[in-house]
């Protein structure tokens, strides 16, 4: 599979891309290898340039982040979008046999992390708004990417999985329940981190 193969149709021809994804074929390594590495580290990137260099508004302040600490944080987001992501596919091929999705092992692999990589696409590429680390800004573009990715969840499980419209749409209900299970949990998972000193640090 190509390096970054269907992100842009995703974005622009959803029906088509999925279907040119189910055609694909790939092994669920190559799918997720060819995409979500490359994809992770805008959001990480770009906010650790908008904590270091820009910096965010607390009160009348402009607050940053030592650029240690903000390398320490863009680190352990990069791996937990990373795990996040596989799991995210894990989960959906482990459901696959529950709504009797069609194929082996492997195409439904396949199917599952490819839905996983390609619903998360738009909310990794608005990660390029953190660098400008506006609360509400990035909050709400990142409501819109998400909205996005729970509509693409919709639409391309029954093209992907070749699926009737009720079999489809529980099985999508079931993946977004997956993925804020999984969201809140990268968020507890933070909050331990900070509370064993694995926090911001800013600057004087």
């Amino acid at each position: 599979m190509r390096i970054l193969s269907h992100t842009l149709g995703i974005l622009t021809n959803p029906d088509k891309e999925w279907k040119a994804i189910r055609a694909d074929k790939h092994s669920f390594a190559q799918v997720f290898l060819s995409h979500v590495p490359i994809l992770a580290l805008i959001p990480c990137i770009s906010g650790y340039i908008g904590v270091t260099q820009v910096g965010f508004r607390v009160g009348d302040n402009i607050v940053k982040l030592t650029a240690g600490s903000a390398a320490a944080l863009a680190i352990l987001t990069y791996i937990s979008m990373l795990i996040g992501v596989y799991l995210f596919g894990e989960f959906i091929n482990w459901m696959a046999k529950t709504y009797m999705v069609e194929g082996d092992e492997p195409t439904r692999h396949y199917e599952g992390t490819a839905l996983a990589v390609f619903v998360t696409t738009p909310i990794f590429l608005v990660g390029f708004i953190g660098l400008y680390p506006n609360l509400w800004l990035n909050a709400a573009v990142t409501f819109a990417a998400a909205a996005y990715s729970i509509y693409l969840i919709y639409e391309g499980i029954p093209i992907l999985m070749n699926l009737s419209k009720e079999q489809s749409f529980m099985y999508a209900t079931s993946v977004v329940t997956i993925g804020l299970v999984l969201l809140v949990t990268v968020r507890v998972g933070s909050v331990i981190l900070w509370s064993m000193g694995v926090g911001p640090v800013y600057v004087d």
